[in-house]
């Protein structure tokens, strides 16, 4: 049957279903999150590292060492973070590097934990300088210094802090003071996902869900995901959209097939390496206006008016991980696949 003739029968799903959960809609992101180890699917190696510093401090009967999570936004920092955190038993504590303006502020949290309680810092590398200076006691000696009063009349006051475990996250690690750094007992570097560890947590999700989705469906959500949950979740969810109201496959017409999942990735402007138009964009400028390069980082960000923040942290590690962008100490250049990727002829062919 035609999409056409089936445009009829899908307007009803417009609705909501009698048996959709709208709570669950509205909190979806912390509903598909995992919360048992098990749940928590790929960086095998960062889990069997994390689950060895967590049985040691469980036998010893002490709190856990300070941990870094480091990588890319959407890889599971956050979600490793709060299993750490089940794990041990305890309570979780969140704010993040921006949200601390000053030393009273972490004084004010740092004072109020409980024993064996995890403080989780999201953009730990947004911290300011000062801060840290507070932290470094904290972390090695639990011991808080502060400073009461001004002038010939101020004093140092040092308070005992309760045995915590310090869980840092950032998207930077570059950016991170060497003091700071050298003072967690591990740090983990997350990686990009494995296609068929991406197909895994799609299905997961799917399920949880309530979604019908084929195979051909899934593996094109996979690859279009850039090795990244949450992405792969995100294109879930408009994918399931596009199906409820134009159409799909299934009994009902709304589950996800292989039509509706290339249609939502047309719709969304993303290609079948889940390049987004800022992606393509970044590629074909250094092509275009700089003979694919080398180029500055400093003169890329000007002619894509876009900071360089973004560049290095969005849009170059997924591209560098494709083999389409190499950094290089003239600057950044498009290599051979990416050319072909986008269908341009390289420089070499020119001639």
């Amino acid at each position: 049957m035609s999409r056409e003739a089936k445009g009829g029968k899908n307007k009803a799903f417009l609705m909501p279903k009698p048996h959709s959960n709208q709570q669950e809609d509205r909190n979806i992101d912390s509903t598909l999150r995992p919360t048992a180890w098990d749940e928590y699917i790929g960086q095998e190696k960062i889990k069997h590292g994390l689950r060895v510093i967590l049985d040691a401090a469980k036998k010893r009967k002490e709190a856990a060492d300070h941990l870094l999570f480091s990588g890319p936004a959407g890889l599971g920092k956050t979600t490793l973070a709060y299993l750490v955190a089940r794990d041990l038993g305890g309570i979780i504590r969140t704010t993040s590097g921006p949200a601390i303006e000053k030393t009273g502020d972490l004084a004010a949290i740092l004072t109020n934990l409980t024993p064996n309680e995890i403080l989780f810092i999201d953009e730990a590398h947004r911290i300011n300088p000062m801060i840290e200076e507070v932290l470094y006691p904290a972390m090695e000696a639990r011991k808080l210094h502060l400073v009461v009063g001004k002038g010939p009349s101020a004093r140092t006051l040092s308070l005992d802090l309760p045995p915590f475990t310090l869980i840092a996250a950032t998207t930077r690690e570059n950016l991170l003071s060497q003091p700071l750094r050298s003072r967690f007992g591990a740090t983990m570097r997350l990686g990009y996902y494995e296609p068929a560890d991406i197909k895994k947590i799609l299905e997961r999700s799917a399920a949880i869900l309530g979604i019908a989705a084929d195979l051909d469906a899934v593996e094109i959500l996979a690859r279009a995901s850039r090795g990244t949950p949450r992405v792969a979740n995100r294109l879930l969810k408009r994918a399931r959209d596009f199906a409820e109201v134009h159409g799909g496959g299934g009994p009902d017409g709304t589950a996800i097939d292989r039509t509706a999942a290339l249609a939502t990735l047309e719709m969304l402007e993303i290609d079948e390496a889940g390049l987004e138009p800022s992606d393509r964009r970044l590629l074909t400028t250094i092509i275009e206006k700089f003979n694919g390069g080398p180029v500055g980082i400093n003169t890329l960000s000007a002619a894509l008016a876009e900071d360089r923040g973004v560049i290095e942290d969005i849009y170059e590690p997924y591209l560098m991980t494709l083999g389409f962008l190499q950094r290089s100490s003239a600057g950044r250049v498009v290599l051979p696949a990416a050319y072909r990727h986008l269908k341009i002829k390289d420089r070499g062919e020119l001639l």
